[in-house]
Parts: structure tokens; C-alpha cells; sequence
């Protein structure tokens, strides 16, 4: 059985378009709004916004936990992240993500291409989504397989 690390706990009321979401704890608050682009009137977050700003957040973390375990320091870590919401053959909607990483104590590209593949394996975001959401990853410019 997994070992619970850390269980994080929220409650919203009122959904995407009109909502409010708060964790437990207090240190998020944040009000939900459609953005302009969805015909919403803006002036608030979005799920794809919180889910963009988490999968950078979590991806750098499994950076430095692969700098680590490597001995290559990597605090030096930028994210671009982008989530992308999208409609499906079905007619539902998903998500798609690209992370654009750069490590600028990394001259080499191939060895930014290959921490970040590796931080790619190591992620619970990646793991958590990997086969089911379409995620492009790029390593100081160059496109990471």
C-alpha cells in the first residue's frame, strides 16, 4: 500500500463559471470566473490557470529531486507552462499541456532534454496524467522526446 505523503483539501461552491474555491487551510482563496475567451466576463481564475500553475510548480520540484539524486544543482529552474483545454471525438473536453524548462546552469541541450525527461518520469503531475492528456515538454528550446 502507498504511503500517504501529503493530502491537500479544498472545497468549491458554484463551478467554473461563477464559483469560489477554498483550501482548508486557508492559504488559497481564489474566485472562479470563465475567462473572456470561453465568453465568461473574466476578473477571476480558472480551473486550467490553478491546473497550469500546479504542473509547473510540481514539475520543478521533480527537477530539483532529480538534481539531487544526480548532484547537479538545478535551482536555477524556470517554467513556462501552458494547459489548454480542449474538446474531444466524444464530445467532452480535455486537457493539454506544454512545459517549456529552462536551465540556464545547463549549457549542454541534450543533457537539458535528458533532466528533463527524467523529472518527466519522477513527476506525480506527469504520472498522474501520462496517457491520458497530450504533454510537450522543451528543454532550453529543444523539444524533449
Amino acid at each position: 500500500m502507498a504511503k500517504v505523503v501529503y493530502t491537500a483539501e479544498a472545497n468549491v461552491q458554484g463551478g467554473r463559471a461563477e464559483g469560489h474555491g477554498k483550501s482548508t487551510d486557508g492559504q488559497l482563496d481564489v474566485t472562479l470566473r470563465l475567462p473572456e475567451e470561453m465568453g465568461g466576463d473574466g476578473g477571476g481564475t480558472n480551473p486550467e490557470q490553478l491546473f497550469a500553475v500546479g504542473y509547473a510548480a510540481c514539475f520543478e520540484g521533480a527537477l530539483g529531486a532529480v538534481g539531487r539524486r544526480e548532484k547537479i544543482e538545478l535551482d536555477d529552474a524556470s517554467i513556462d507552462s501552458k494547459v489548454s483545454l480542449i474538446t474531444t471525438e466524444e464530445r467532452g473536453f480535455n486537457v493539454a499541456v506544454e512545459l517549456d524548462v529552462t536551465l540556464p546552469s545547463i549549457d549542454d541541450a541534450d543533457e537539458a532534454a535528458r533532466l528533463v525527461a527524467a523529472a518527466h518520469q519522477v513527476c506525480p503531475y506527469s504520472n498522474a496524467t501520462r496517457g491520458n492528456i497530450e504533454v510537450k515538454l522543451t528543454a532550453n528550446g529543444k523539444a524533449v522526446d
